[in-house]
């Protein structure tokens, strides 16, 4: 019987909150592996490849084209000499002809400009939309990891707690076996300690969950050596003071996602600069050079070519005059995006301005709870000892025992949720402020 009531602390001793054979991270580390290995992180990080060539691009279409040709020809049929215009039958007839042109467009309604600019944005996009998958991935790791923390600190608080009870049990049996308590006082704490061993699976289960949790996120392949360092947040926790929101709403609205609806805007702007530009006129200039070879003249190749050189300069002028008002109606939708764009940067900085809202509201009602818990954990504490006193003198039963036990077992849960809960929206608040998430 005294055997059995040890197998409990089996649990403390073989089941580690955190083992030392596995390589402990930080929270840092977490955060920067999946930098480096996140698969979405490493497609739009491709995105802002592609917008860098199509950047370039743009650059290089200020350059003007350059294009060259080379033809020989053999006919068997009526040809004309070109020397002397005389019509020669059935006679083989070859010819060579190079040319080469170069031409550059002079005026185009700053379309090139505007489309240089509007590529050089479409970039910042990108880059801007690497860092704001950043910032996600950090915040889902640190709930995550603070989950992972919490899990293991209910955990301990359960098998401390079945250490306590187990304890408390062998000293029923002997009293039991003395003939001071009834037989019932054992089984009762016996139903305690099964109570109690459910306690500590749940929170075996919860930790493992947890760690599961941030394995997915990170990617981590099966059976990899990973665990957490055990990190006290005690120190991170300060009074909670009312925030200025509209303070912080201003120095947020340099996140990503805002950014992002900035350029955005800039972005129709210029697409729609470029829409207006296909309405003027377009100049173009062009220079060529080419020559020819005739075997139907005497003279040489060389010769021929030298003789025949045909150097031109050419200016065009292209007027639009009707093209079935698609380029009207392409500034119209132009327009509308522009219209769309701004809309959509206001309402960001509504949807942001709630969730500042939403985060302060958060943070100070999980530090009252803190508190208050705190409290209430006291108050448990301070009440169980009296009902443990009691209960050794025999003037307690098991029962009330074990009732006070259960809730001093909740309060210290509710009180570790509500400071993990805490520390994680001062981390939310320090990210709208534009500090990196870290423990």
């Amino acid at each position: 019987m005294k055997n059995r009531y040890k197998l409990p602390l089996l649990f403390f001793l073989f089941f580690p909150l955190f083992s030392f054979s596995q390589k402990s991270w930080t929270l840092e580390q977490c955060i920067r592996y999946a930098w480096e290995n996140n698969l979405q992180l490493k497609q739009q990080e491709l995105a802002v490849e592609q917008s860098e060539n199509q950047y370039n691009q743009a650059r290089l279409n200020f350059v003007p084209s350059v294009s060259a040709s080379l033809s020989h020809s053999m006919n068997w049929g009526r040809s004309v000499n070109v020397q002397d215009l005389e019509i020669i039958e059935n006679k083989l007839s070859q010819s060579t002809s190079a040319s080469a042109r170069a031409a550059v467009n002079l005026f185009e309604g700053f379309t090139k400009t505007n489309d240089l600019k509007s590529k050089s944005v479409q970039m910042e996009i990108s880059r801007s939309e690497v860092e704001k998958l950043r910032n996600d991935i950090s915040v889902e790791i640190a709930r995550s990891y603070l989950q992972i923390l919490l899990s293991g600190e209910i955990l301990e608080a359960s098998l401390q707690s079945l250490e306590s009870t187990t304890i408390q049990a062998e000293r029923t049996k002997k009293l039991v076996d003395a003939g001071s308590l009834a037989y019932s006082s054992q089984l009762e704490i016996e139903a305690q300690i099964a109570a109690e061993k459910v306690q500590v699976v749940n929170a075996q289960n919860q930790l493992r969950s947890a760690m599961l949790s941030l394995e997915q996120l990170l990617d981590l392949p099966e059976n990899a050596d990973f665990g957490i360092e055990k990190v006290e947040i005690d120190f991170l926790i300060k009074d909670h003071h009312n925030i200025s929101v509209d303070e912080l709403f201003q120095s947020s609205l340099s996140l990503p996602q805002m950014r992002i609806a900035e350029l955005n805007l800039k972005n129709s702007e210029l697409q729609l600069a470029i829409a207006k530009g296909r309405l003027y006129p377009s100049i173009s200039f062009s220079a060529g050079y080419g020559s020819y070879y005739s075997d139907s003249r005497d003279q040489s190749f060389f010769d021929q070519f030298n003789e025949n050189r045909n150097p031109s300069l050419g200016f065009g002028l292209n007027i639009p005059i009707f093209n079935n008002y698609m380029v009207r109606t392409n500034v119209k939708n132009a327009q509308l995006g522009v219209t769309n764009s701004k809309l959509d940067q206001k309402y960001r900085q509504q949807l942001l301005y709630k969730e500042i809202q939403q985060a302060g509201n958060d943070a100070l009602s999980y530090f009252e709870r803190y508190k208050a818990s705190g409290q209430n954990v006291k108050a448990m504490e301070e009440s169980f000892r009296y009902v443990q006193q009691k209960f050794d003198v025999g003037v307690l039963n098991a029962t009330d025992y074990s009732v006070a036990k259960s809730n001093l077992f909740r309060a210290r849960s509710e009180y570790y949720q509500a400071k993990y809960q805490y520390v994680f929206q001062l981390k939310i608040l320090d990210f709208y402020k534009g500090i990196p998430i870290s423990l």
